[in-house]
């Protein structure tokens, strides 16, 4: 499988996760990415471990497949000429520096897009390009910024940040979202767009149901755990064995739960008939299914929630979480065509049942120097892909 976006090319000058994650995204759909790396030192995830796979760091794995990669120094004229001819040949070009050092460089967008108008331009901020232009973008502090730990830990205990670099994850699918609106854009209007996406924004826009809490009534949310503030039992429930996660959307299942249980009673007591009362009396009914669910074992508890129709699930570890999916048939390991390529997590699209192209392992720095220097050097069609290796 070739991929919606075959024969797209993209400069890519970022590093780190949001940026590397949205252009190998754009990879992962067929795009022939061009990786812009620091001579000496690439990527500073390169460095990021351990752990490692091999001598490499797992972190750079995670977002750098299926791409090719240059090493060019941009500090000095020759690294310069050669990164603005392939931005001037490039569809897309992504950086995530801080605002204006492209424009130092010579490589911001009206740098680029004088010579090539039908580009899409996609910068990646902390901040934005106004007044937060000189603040660093890294994504626990976005996180601590932006009112997420505000909301995640438990209600007596300190703000806590969310276990994997999630305002990178959403801000690098934003990029991806705009970057493809502007490709089909393109094709009624013949021009490019500059498309900027910053973690503060995206964190912000991702807060969903908070963010729309707080703007229509005015009052903060606080930490509740695992707890939800608009429905409950949405949650975390003692069992006689472990904790399991009950998930109970709306009043049928909630009466089916009861019902699971022997329970009808629990149903039927006013102060929990409908979720707007089993949110207002949230303790009450914390100590009820305490007292009901505390006689079973975790895998009793799931499986009566199973049989009438109430979700509820064990806390897996990530081998548990790989392993269900496996089961499940998601195929959740991106299948690679050669042996020893590093394991990653699939993509999770599929066109028509199948998986995207996993065509290039995450690429050593500077690996594919001479081919795209050749090719920089002169004005034949780019030579793609694995027989350039």
């Amino acid at each position: 499988m070739t991929g919606p976006l075959d024969g797209v090319l993209v400069a890519d000058f970022s590093r780190v996760l949001s940026a590397p994650l949205a252009t190998m995204f754009l990879a992962d759909l067929g795009a022939d990415v061009i990786k812009v790396e620091r001579p000496g030192t690439g990527d500073d995830t390169r460095q990021w471990g351990p752990p490692y796979w091999g001598d490499q760091s797992t972190y750079f794995l995670a977002a750098n497949r299926n791409k090719r990669s240059v090493a060019l120094d941009l500090r000095t004229d020759r690294g310069r000429t050669a990164a603005l001819t392939l931005a001037s040949r490039a569809d897309v070009v992504v950086e995530n520096f801080r605002p204006g050092t492209m424009d130092s460089f010579g490589l911001g967008y009206e740098a680029v897009r004088g010579p090539n108008p039908r580009v899409v331009y996609c910068s990646v901020s902390g901040y934005g390009s106004g007044a937060g232009r000189d603040r660093s973008g890294y994504d626990f502090a976005v996180q601590a910024a932006g009112g997420l730990m505000s909301i995640t830990g438990p209600a007596d205990g300190e703000p806590t940040k969310v276990g994997v670099a999630l305002v990178d994850v959403l801000t690098g699918l934003h990029a991806v979202i705009g970057i493809q609106a502007a490709l089909y854009e393109r094709r009624r209007t013949g021009r490019g767009r500059h498309v900027e996406v910053n973690l503060l924004s995206s964190l912000l826009a991702s807060l969903a149901n908070q963010a729309s809490a707080f703007l229509c009534t005015g009052e903060v949310p606080g930490r509740l755990g695992n707890d939800h503030p608009s429905i409950a039992p949405y949650q975390l429930v003692r069992t006689a064995t472990r904790p399991v996660a009950l998930a109970v959307g709306n009043d049928v299942q909630f009466r089916a739960l009861a019902h699971a249980f022997d329970a009808d009673d629990l149903a039927a007591d006013p102060r929990f008939a409908t979720n707007r009362d089993r949110v207002a009396n949230r303790g009450a009914l914390d100590e009820a299914l305490a007292g009901l669910l505390s006689a079973f074992d975790a895998d009793e508890v799931i499986a009566r929630c199973a049989a009438n129709g109430v979700p509820a699930t064990p806390v897996n570890d990530l081998a548990q979480a790989f392993a269900l999916a496996e089961e499940l048939g998601l195929d959740p390991v991106a299948r690679e065509p050669e042996s020893g390529w590093a394991p990653q997590a699939a993509n999770p699209i599929r066109f028509d049942g199948e998986i995207p192209a996993y065509r290039l392992p995450p690429p050593r720095l500077g690996e594919h120097d001479n081919d795209i220097l050749r090719w920089l050097d002169t004005m034949e069609e780019n030579p793609m892909t694995p027989g350039a290796r």
